[in-house]
């Protein structure tokens, strides 16, 4: 495999500019040109929902669980969920937090840029057929990383999107979601087979729980496999 595309996979978090705001001493990780990932690799999950330990985060631990038994000795799995943190979109366009204000964003940086990390797959519920406020302000955040030498480059990603109707929009919040992920120069995959479309749309029902979606947890499954899968491989080059 060419040796930029391996040094950009797993480059570390070294130089995170401004845009983040100061991280705390030691938070970042210095740049390692060419050397192999560490192991075991690691795949993160982000749930975007401000209902904390719901439907949403429940759908993201199915995944994550799948991706972890790919190869359960060499892959580490952790749900990040922003519930309940306060991200301020505002500030990927320059302008400034407010005086005392909270932002818990800088503190994600190196949890998402950590080389080890080979996966993030993003999980949002459905609003009016796109992402929830807190994904697209946690992703326009995401610009530090554009501004760091694109250093979530070369990592895969996959989106899972949980909606209160499987035809109320779900793919296109999946599509969105994708959209700011290409510019990141991620790898950005859906779920494998046998369902092989954009990502997992999983039905929240009121009278049932997220994981009684059979047809959703089928592809949510296939979502896990599929990142695991594809960053085993980027791992072997």
């Amino acid at each position: 495999m060419d040796n930029d595309l391996t040094r950009r996979t797993f480059l570390g978090v070294a130089g995170i500019t401004a845009a983040t705001a100061a991280l705390p001493a030691g938070s970042t990780a210095a740049a390692q040109d060419n050397a192999p990932p560490a192991k075991p690799m690691k795949i993160v999950g982000i749930a975007c929902s401000p209902r904390q330990g719901q439907s949403t985060a429940a759908a993201l631990q199915v995944c994550l669980e799948a991706a972890r038994q790919v190869d359960p000795a060499n892959i580490e799995i952790e749900l990040i969920e922003l519930a309940g943190k306060k991200i301020n979109g505002a500030v990927a366009a320059g302008v400034p937090l407010a005086e005392g204000e909270v932002d818990d964003f800088p503190a994600l940086v190196p949890k998402m840029a950590d080389p080890r990390v080979a996966g993030i797959v993003i999980a949002t519920p459905v609003y009016f057929a796109n992402m929830s406020s807190l994904c697209k302000a946690f992703l326009e955040r995401w610009m530090a990383f554009r501004k760091d030498d694109f250093s979530l480059a070369n990592k895969v990603a996959g989106v899972l999107a949980v909606g209160g109707s499987r035809n109320g929009g779900a793919e296109l919040t999946i599509q969105s979601v994708q959209a700011a992920l290409f510019s990141q120069e991620l790898i950005v995959v859906g779920e494998s087979r046998p369902t092989a479309h954009f990502g997992p749309v999983v039905w929240n029902q009121s009278d049932r729980k997220v994981t009684d979606d059979e047809i959703g947890m089928t592809a949510t499954k296939a979502l896990g496999r599929r990142v695991a899968e594809v960053a085993q491989r980027l791992h072997s080059c």
